[in-house]
C-alpha cells in the first residue's frame, strides 16, 4: 500500500511561506493581527488548529485567501484522524429493518 505524505500543520505554512519571508517577529505579526502572542505562536508551533477568524485575519493582513488556509487545516485534521483510525473502535451499523 502506498504510503501518502502527512500534510503539514497549516501554522507551519503560515510561519514559513507568510511570518518568515517578511521578517516579521511572532510578537510583530501578532501585533498585525490583532491577537496576543501566545495564540499566534501556538498556532505557528501547531499546538493549535487554524480558526475561521485567524484565517480571516490572516487573510486581511496578509493576502493568502481564507479558503485556502482553512482547507490546510482541514486536510491536516483528515491526516491526523487517518493516522489513527485503528484506536477508534466503532463497527459499522448494519439495519436489520424495522
Amino acid at each position: 500500500m502506498e504510503r501518502i505524505a502527512r500534510p503539514a500543520h497549516p501554522g507551519r505554512f503560515i510561519k514559513m511561506e507568510i511570518i518568515e519571508p517578511i521578517g516579521l517577529t511572532v510578537t510583530k505579526a501578532a501585533e498585525v493581527l490583532g491577537v496576543t502572542r501566545p495564540a499566534l505562536s501556538s498556532l505557528l508551533n501547531g499546538r493549535a488548529g487554524l480558526s475561521p477568524e485567524m484565517a480571516m485575519r490572516i487573510e486581511k493582513a496578509f493576502g493568502p485567501k481564507m479558503d485556502t488556509l482553512l482547507r490546510t487545516q482541514n486536510a491536516w485534521e483528515i491526516a491526523e484522524v487517518r493516522g489513527r483510525e485503528r484506536e477508534i473502535k466503532v463497527k459499522r451499523y448494519v439495519s436489520m429493518g424495522k
